[in-house]
């Protein structure tokens, strides 16, 4: 897991021009109202704001209501322009040979993954088609949880999973990737997606 930081991109997403023999397959972008639920929870931020205006009206004062309203606007809209603001400047790229990430606001990082270092990933995928894939890596980890927040499983401390977080349309995605991981892998085993309902459901994994 390779970690730069860059100011130029001569193709977006990307810290430079691909080597020869390395192919472009997909790019895409997190949904800023998926990143704001999911990374940035604007709703449960929402709620307890609610809450609190629900005990300030039983209170009855008026000037704590407005303080209270005036908090909540204020937290959640700037949670919102922060999830925004970050997905504007995320992109994920999948060439045949790696996954790159490159993210950041105000200082710009760019996470190379190598096909051949992914060992499993996992796809959470949501009724309305959107969800995230989590990538377990192989050998040593150069990025830790903090510099790779919020594209990580959340949770994983120890062992931080790179994400490609709060995609729109998941499935295709998923399926690129697998069909991706296994050719980059030959001596490999490809395991199909799991539809089993599970909370966790492997995408596809690759054994030696």
């Amino acid at each position: 897991m390779a970690v730069t930081e860059y100011e130029a991109e001569p193709i977006p997403g990307l810290p430079g021009l691909p080597p020869r023999g390395e192919r472009i397959l997909w790019q895409g972008s997190p949904d800023w109202r998926l990143l704001a639920r999911s990374a940035f929870h604007v709703r449960a931020v929402a709620a307890y704001f609610g809450l609190l205006f629900v005990i300030g009206l039983a209170s009855g004062s008026v000037m704590g209501l407005a303080m209270t309203l005036l908090a909540g606007l204020a937290g959640t809209g700037l949670l919102a322009f922060l999830a925004w603001a970050m997905a504007r400047s995320t992109i994920y790229t999948i060439t045949n040979r790696r996954i790159v990430l490159r993210f950041g606001v105000a200082l710009q990082m760019c996470v190379n993954l190598p096909m051949v270092k992914i060992a499993t990933a996992r796809l959470n995928a949501r009724p309305d088609g959107s969800g995230d894939i989590a990538l377990q890596m192989m050998g040593e980890q150069r990025a830790g949880y903090l510099m790779l927040w919020p594209y990580v499983r959340p949770w994983k401390f120890s062992s931080p999973e790179p994400m490609l977080r709060a995609l729109p349309d998941v499935r295709p995605v998923a399926d690129l990737l697998a069909r991706t991981m296994a050719e980059a892998v030959p001596s490999g085993r490809r395991l199909p997606i799991s539809d089993d309902g599970a909370a966790e459901p492997r995408l596809q994994g690759v054994t030696a």
